[in-house]
């Protein structure tokens, strides 16, 4: 979609904005957006890359209904909903990791040793560990028992085994972890399913104001939220979450930090099984290297 026909899109919607737009296109189901309005205010936009996608819109618009009832940390308010066109005001603060999709840059908008993240981060997850399952199921969002979560992760290694091939090792691991009762807890709670640094909003103190991309909200398990810390974090970083977590309400188990390591390991995975969804040829050679695949 060229940028005039954007802008056209957003004025049928009420939203009047300039053609100086730019474009993240990295995501599955959206193309994402920045644009400024003719006031000058700077608004997010996302438009769905399929027309099938009511249901999906629904759901994560209950998602952040929810997010913003019960966190005290921002999340997007979307101001503008249609199964063609979805916009909210850009939020203030910047993620405390940006990734450009065309040379790969990392930027980091916050000092990663500043101990208020972990602090400020902990917090944040305990509040939203603590949304009742009740409020998801009154909502309809999506919530998974861990038998069923422990299922669709042999089914995604079993598909990306046969549609793309994996190392033996990696196979071995996966498996061995999904099979292990010792690891896995009793309980599930509301989580965000796709939390790391690219997805979390700092300020200038490298204190958490907010969470973007709730697409994969779900009841489910609690160590989907703490997985993605170790990647730019480390394992330490990873216990003293737990810890500061632990201390501050939240319900942990004895090998809430294995799991996540465990969780953590099994990236490729979820990329592999992304990759398999978009068909995108970039990604299909990117995940194979991760896998362990001959090219």
């Amino acid at each position: 979609m060229k940028n005039n026909e954007i802008v056209a899109l957003a004025a049928r919607h009420g939203l009047h904005i300039t053609d100086d737009i730019h474009f993240n296109e990295m995501g599955i189901d959206f193309s994402v957006g920045f644009a400024t309005d003719l006031n000058g205010d700077q608004w997010v936009l996302r438009i769905p890359r399929r027309p099938d996608m009511s249901a999906q819109i629904r759901g994560e618009q209950n998602i952040l209904q929810l997010a913003q009832e019960y966190l005290s940390v921002a999340v997007p308010d979307w101001q503008i909903v249609s199964d063609e066109f979805i916009a909210y005001p850009l939020l203030p603060d910047p993620p405390a990791l940006t990734f450009d999709a065309r040379t790969y840059a990392v930027t980091w908008n916050m000092d990663m040793q500043d101990p208020r993240y972990v602090t400020s981060l902990a917090d944040t997850l305990v509040e939203l560990h603590r949304i009742s399952l009740d409020e998801l199921a009154k909502k309809g969002v999506k919530s998974s028992t861990i038998a069923t979560s422990r299922q669709e992760l042999l089914e995604q290694i079993q598909l990306v085994k046969r549609e793309l091939g994996m190392a033996h090792s990696l196979e071995k691991r996966w498996l061995q972890w999904v099979d292990n009762d010792l690891l896995w807890p009793d309980f599930t709670v509301f989580v965000h399913g796709d939390l790391y640094a690219g997805h979390i909003l700092v300020n200038t103190e490298a204190t958490v104001t907010g969470i973007i991309d709730w697409s994969e909200g779900q009841g489910n398990d609690p160590s989907m939220d703490f997985a993605g810390h170790i990647a730019a974090f480390g394992e330490d970083s990873l216990r003293e979450l737990i810890t500061v977590y632990e201390r501050n309400g939240g319900r942990v188990w004895d090998k809430l930090f294995e799991q996540a390591v465990e969780r953590h390991s099994a990236s490729a995975l979820r990329y592999a099984v992304f990759a398999l969804t978009t068909q995108e040829e970039v990604h299909l050679q990117a995940v194979k290297a991760q896998l362990g695949v001959e090219l």
